[in-house]
C-alpha cells in the first residue's frame, strides 16, 4: 500500500484515491447499484417504496465508499486522528443508514417466489430464522465486539500486529462495520428477525453501549505518552506531534458519536411511541368489542328468562 509522502491537507484527504484494490468502495457501488435496481423493480410491479430509506440507503453506499475510497485511507496508515474518523464513521455513522433504508425487507419484495430466483428469499428467510442469527444479534455478542473494537483492539497489541499491512488495515475496516451492523439491526430494522426484543430491552442496549466511545476518548486525550505504536512516529517532515495527534483522536472518539447516538436515540424513541400508540388503539378497539359482545350476550340471556 503506498503511504502519502505530502503533509495532510484538505484537498489531500478528498481527494479520490482507492487503493490498489478497492474491496470496501466496490462494495458500496454494488449495493447502491443492486438497490436502485430493486427499488425500480417494485415501481414496475406498481408497488411503492418510501423515498427516505431510499436516501438513507444510498447515502450509507456513498459514505462507505468515501470513507475507504478518498485520500482519507492511505493517510489513515500513519495518523492517528484520521483512522479514527475513519473507524467512527464506518462503526456508528455508516450502519445506521444502511439498516434505514431496509435493504433486508427489500430484497425480500423484489426477490421471485417461484423458478430458480425462489432460491436466493429461501435462503435469507433461513438464515434469518436460524440461530446462529439469533445468537449474534443478541446483547451477549453486540456488547462484547463493541467493546472490543476499542479496548481490546487499541489497548492491545492487536492493532500494532495487523494494521500494518493491507490486509490487516482493510480486515480492521470490515470488522468495525458489521460490529455496526450487528449493534444497530436489532435497534432500527424493520424486517423481519430472530427473536426481536422488546423496546425496553433494545433501550438498554442503546444505554449501555452508546457511551462506551466516549470514556475511550477520554483514555486518549489524557494519556501522556503515544498508545499505538502504529502512529506513534509521523514522517519527521510533516511537523505532527504524535501525542497532539493521539489527543485530536480522542476528542473525534468522544464527540463524533454524540449527535449520531443522540439521532437514534430520537428515531428510537419516535418508533417506540407509535408502536404504544397502536397498541393503545387496538386494544381499545379490542374492548369496545368484547364490551358490546357482552352486552349482546346479556341481552340474549334476559330475553330467554320467563316473564
Amino acid at each position: 500500500m503506498p503511504l502519502p509522502t505530502a503533509p495532510p491537507s484538505l484537498g489531500a484527504l478528498l481527494a479520490w484515491d482507492p487503493p490498489p484494490l478497492p474491496v470496501l468502495p466496490l462494495t458500496a457501488a454494488v449495493l447502491a447499484a443492486w438497490y436502485c435496481w430493486a427499488r425500480w423493480r417494485l415501481h414496475r410491479c406498481g408497488r411503492s417504496w418510501p423515498a427516505v430509506r431510499t436516501v438513507a440507503f444510498l447515502t450509507g453506499c456513498a459514505l462507505l465508499g468515501a470513507t475507504t475510497g478518498l485520500g482519507l485511507e492511505r493517510y489513515g496508515f500513519v495518523l492517528f486522528s484520521v483512522w479514527m474518523f475513519q473507524h467512527l464513521t464506518l462503526s456508528m455513522a455508516v450502519p445506521p443508514l444502511l439498516v434505514l433504508g431496509a435493504p433486508g425487507l427489500l430484497l425480500l419484495r423484489t426477490t421471485p417466489h417461484h423458478g430458480p430466483a425462489r432460491m436466493i428469499s429461501a435462503a435469507a428467510l433461513a438464515a434469518l430464522r436460524s440461530r446462529g442469527a439469533r445468537w449474534l444479534l443478541s446483547p451477549a455478542v453486540t456488547i462484547p465486539l463493541f467493546l472490543a473494537s476499542y479496548y481490546g483492539i487499541y489497548l492491545s497489541p492487536v492493532f500494532d500486529a495487523v494494521a500494518g499491512t493491507w490486509l490487516g488495515h482493510t480486515g480492521l475496516e470490515v470488522f468495525f462495520l458489521l460490529t455496526g451492523l450487528l449493534f444497530i439491526v436489532p435497534i432500527l430494522s424493520v424486517g423481519p428477525l430472530p427473536g426481536r426484543p422488546g423496546y425496553l430491552g433494545r433501550f438498554f442496549d442503546l444505554f449501555v453501549e452508546m457511551p462506551l466511545h466516549v470514556f475511550f476518548g477520554v483514555i486518549l486525550m489524557m494519556a501522556s505518552v503515544p498508545m499505538v505504536a502504529t502512529f506513534a512516529a509521523p514522517p519527521p517532515g510533516w511537523g505532527i506531534d504524535p501525542l497532539a495527534d493521539q489527543q485530536w483522536a480522542g476528542a473525534l472518539a468522544w464527540s463524533y458519536g454524540e449527535p449520531i447516538a443522540l439521532a437514534v436515540v430520537v428515531l428510537f424513541a419516535s418508533r417506540w411511541y407509535r408502536h404504544e400508540r397502536r397498541t393503545a388503539a387496538v386494544r381499545e378497539r379490542h374492548g369496545a368489542v368484547q364490551a358490546e359482545q357482552d352486552l349482546a350476550d346479556y341481552n340474549t340471556y334476559l330475553r330467554s328468562l320467563p316473564r
